[in-house]
């Protein structure tokens, strides 16, 4: 049977080496940020990954290839094809779209999935999905992964379009530690700080990656979510980012929209609302995340 995944060389051989590989999903570049801003947020996200002594490898189904570590060239292409044309694949897209020949960016679940695939420990996001807010039966597949992928994943908690406090309470159920990076409670994508505590504050990327080998070798089956807040000065003021996201959900359910069309209507109504300010604090944190993982990734190589 031919090896389901398509991986670059350079990363191939990082890999075999033992050195630091941080996986990026590509559901930004395709569904969660307008041209050029996707490209540009991308390739700033693989630069802060190298920065930190990493290998980025962004994920995404190249006509049916699921592709660990495409290129600078395939981001640019995804990031211009027309709205529609690329399928956001979660766990139950990826045989779709690989046995159709499908174009596909991978999502956080998605992306979980193919990294733990290709021997990737750690993984960085914005924000991870969660429990839709007046619709606890709406819960995503990022949460369910995390229970049952052992990828860290660094985010900045989940997207503030969302249910937290549910969030959180179906994270416990599936056994999923989420670690504050330099924090005591969960960030609010936007926003730095929530009154929701964490299960432990680690201060370095040292720390995070002792539970990490610890859980390696305890032998767990479920993620690791490694909390970091939006760097200081780009945060949205909480208010402003809950008027808008009140608005933007009420405006969501009157036009019927939901599944996974609601988060990138969500986030983009939420952008319109604050005259760009959430895209700003979500780009921040985008390349702080990537930056973070990086440092733990290196850190995990010198075991």
């Amino acid at each position: 049977m031919q090896h389901p995944l398509t991986i670059n060389p350079e990363v191939k051989s990082a890999l075999d080496a033992g050195r630091p590989v941080v996986a990026l999903e590509s559901t930004l570049i395709t569904h969660g940020l307008p041209y050029p801003r996707n490209v540009e947020t991308a390739l700033a996200m693989e630069a802060a990954v190298r920065e930190a002594g990493a290998l980025p490898a962004t994920i995404a189904i190249l006509k049916g290839d699921i592709t660990v570590g495409i290129s600078s060239g395939d981001i640019e292409a995804l990031a211009q094809m027309p709205p529609g044309s690329v399928r956001k694949c979660s766990r139950r897209d990826l045989a779709i779209a690989t046995a159709l020949k499908q174009d596909g960016a991978t999502t956080v679940a998605g992306t979980m999935i193919v990294a733990q695939m290709a021997g990737i420990k750690v993984f960085a996001t914005g924000g991870i999905g969660g429990v839709h807010r007046g619709q606890p039966q709406d819960v995503s597949a990022d949460l369910i992964e995390l229970g049952r992928s052992p990828v860290a994943v660094v985010s900045s908690g989940a997207k503030s379009i969302l249910d937290l406090p549910l969030t959180l309470e179906v994270l416990e159920s599936q056994g999923v530690p989420i670690l504050g990076y330099r924090t005591d409670v969960l960030p609010a994508f936007y926003s730095a700080r929530t009154d929701l505590p964490i299960d432990q504050r680690v201060e370095s990327a040292a720390e995070a990656a002792a539970i990490i080998r610890a859980a390696q070798a305890l032998g767990a089956q479920h993620g690791i979510l490694i909390a970091a807040p939006v760097p200081q000065g780009r945060e949205l003021n909480a208010e402003a980012a809950e008027a808008a996201i009140a608005r933007a959900t009420q405006e969501a359910e009157e036009a019927g929209i939901s599944g996974k069309d609601a988060t990138p209507f969500l986030l983009n109504r939420v952008s319109e609302l604050t005259n760009g300010a959430s895209m700003t604090a979500n780009i921040a944190l985008l390349v702080n995340n990537a930056r973070i993982a990086g440092e733990i990734a290196l850190e995990l190589s010198r075991s």
